[in-house]
């Protein structure tokens, strides 16, 4: 199956300075992916350079096999939807609104059935009035979730979906990323809970100073020593009959 994002020697960076260096990995359909890596590794680098909103300084990142320097910008909003880390929302506009803007290609009545349905899987439909900035900041985080569904993309990248989210939200944002993976869309999100990355994530890309340290399988990318050596850390699994648990604690110096 042809991959729905890949980068090839990808070099990448605010400006002249190198944060990726020569990155190469593939996303296919149906699968939900996880990318770690410590403040600094290159995380949010990766995401915004093979989406076309950070030049590349070498190498190629294509969407759906096409090189992303080919790709209106019309063209890349049907391949990929995408919820950046940064939550800002600079207008009161109410949440269905928001959640509609995941939609512009539809006529305003499908666009809002859409919205709303987004609105319900995420726990907001209550909410759908409401203007976002009344809303708390893991409100906020849930309406911008609902955009993210409703873009409907075959390529789903989010950038730290479950960060300032309670616990119980935490599960949720992944579980409906799962559900997308599930329908056959290629899933990419960004975490800094490694437990949480195991239980969600078929496979799991480690970044490690602007490479690729691992590349596979939770077991395998979150061995003892590549904790240690990426991390800093001491730790685990424990298999549970709700998935795998990693346990780890700061390694000793």
């Amino acid at each position: 199956m042809s991959p729905a994002w890949s980068f090839e020697g990808v070099r990448a960076g605010p400006g002249k300075r190198a944060v990726l260096r020569g990155v190469s990995l593939e996303f296919h359909p149906g699968e939900m992916v996880g990318v770690l890596g410590p403040n600094g590794a290159g995380k949010t680098t990766l995401l915004r350079a093979g989406l076309g909103l950070l030049p590349l300084q070498r190498g190629e990142a294509r969407l759906a096999g096409r090189p992303l320097g080919d790709l209106r910008h019309a063209e890349r909003a049907r391949l990929v939807g995408y919820l950046p880390q940064e939550r800002r929302i600079g207008w009161n506009l109410p949440a269905e609104r928001i959640a509609e803007l995941g939609a512009p290609d539809l006529p305003a009545g499908e666009a809002r059935a859409i919205a709303l349905q987004s609105l319900d899987r995420v726990g907001m439909a209550a909410a759908a009035g409401r203007g976002v900035l009344d809303l708390s900041g893991g409100e906020r985080a849930r309406v911008l979730l609902a955009r993210l569904l409703a873009t409907r993309a075959p390529l789903l990248v989010a950038d730290e979906p479950a960060a300032g989210l309670d616990p119980e939200a935490q599960f949720l944002s992944l579980a409906l990323l799962r559900q997308e993976a599930e329908r056959g869309a290629a899933v990419v999100v960004t975490l800094h809970d490694l437990s949480l990355a195991a239980r969600a994530c078929d496979r799991l890309v480690i970044l490690s100073d602007g490479a690729v340290a691992a590349n596979g399988p939770a077991s395998e990318s979150l061995s003892p020593d590549r904790l240690r050596a990426v991390f800093g850390l001491d730790g685990r699994f424990f298999d549970t009959e709700d998935g795998p648990v990693l346990v780890t604690r700061r390694a000793d110096p």
